[in-house]
């Protein structure tokens, strides 16, 4: 099989980072499984993680006249991912992708994958016409999958003020702080308590840092969860591979 060489921008955090790079060689060897293909080392496509010190994206679009742009570490990691070669890139953080068109716009040779949108096409074809959203304030406050969902004809449920503060908790003082066990009773408590209310519909872990402690915990047992960026892997690997 043809393959192109592709880039994955992390650092957003680096255990999400590193987490996705594990993702996409999962979605290859899926894909050329697919293929009737045989899964070697050889097989795999030429892809370059960057892990750089990006500042943080909530803290820049909540309060962006206190807080560090991380536009231009962005930049920095895109020039690298570029000057290696990659044709494609995804980006390893939700709310990165505020800076998404930006971006897009300073490297039209890169094809710079869209992880809402990704992820909305995903629900669509499945045949869901509801979901509901845990993520970061920052990504909340863009309304990062609400167009990319309503375009796909998907309402989607988000969480109360309260509920919000709680993800925030699990996100920095869990997963970031290597407190595991804290993040997973912050999103199971918000989880069980949205299904309450929407039901068993699709649950999108809006944050890279949420699968990281969420599945397997008793409150979303059957409750179908969307990985975003498990969808976005599967994605670069179809482009990886020229599909």
């Amino acid at each position: 099989m043809s393959t192109k060489t592709v880039g994955i921008l992390g650092g957003m955090g680096p255990a999400a980072g590193a987490d996705f790079a594990r993702l996409f060689v999962q979605a290859c060897a899926e894909q050329l499984k697919a293929s009737g293909a045989v899964v070697t080392d050889q097989a795999y496509p030429e892809h370059w993680l960057a892990q750089l010190p990006i500042a943080d994206r909530s803290a820049a679009l909540l309060a962006p006249e206190a807080a560090e742009d991380p536009f231009a570490m962005m930049c920095t990691g895109m020039d690298k991912l570029q000057a290696l070669g990659a044709t494609a890139v995804a980006m390893a953080c939700n709310t990165a992708h505020a800076w998404h068109e930006r971006l897009q716009q300073a490297y039209p040779r890169l094809q710079l994958l869209h992880i809402a949108r990704v992820v909305a096409e995903s629900l669509q074809q499945q045949g869901h016409r509801a979901c509901m959203l845990l993520a970061t304030q920052g990504t909340y406050r863009i309304g990062l999958y609400d167009e990319a969902l309503a375009a796909c004809g998907i309402t989607v449920h988000l969480p109360q003020d309260a509920e919000r503060e709680l993800l925030m908790q699990g996100i920095y003082q869990g997963v970031k702080a290597d407190r595991l066990n804290l993040a997973r009773t912050c999103f199971s408590q918000v989880a069980r308590a949205m299904r309450l209310r929407h039901g068993d519909v699709p649950l999108i872990m809006g944050c890279t840092e949420i699968p990281l402690a969420l599945p397997g915990a008793p409150e979303v047992e059957g409750l179908p969860l969307v990985d975003p960026a498990w969808e976005l892997a599967r994605a670069l690997a179809r482009v990886a591979y020229s599909q």
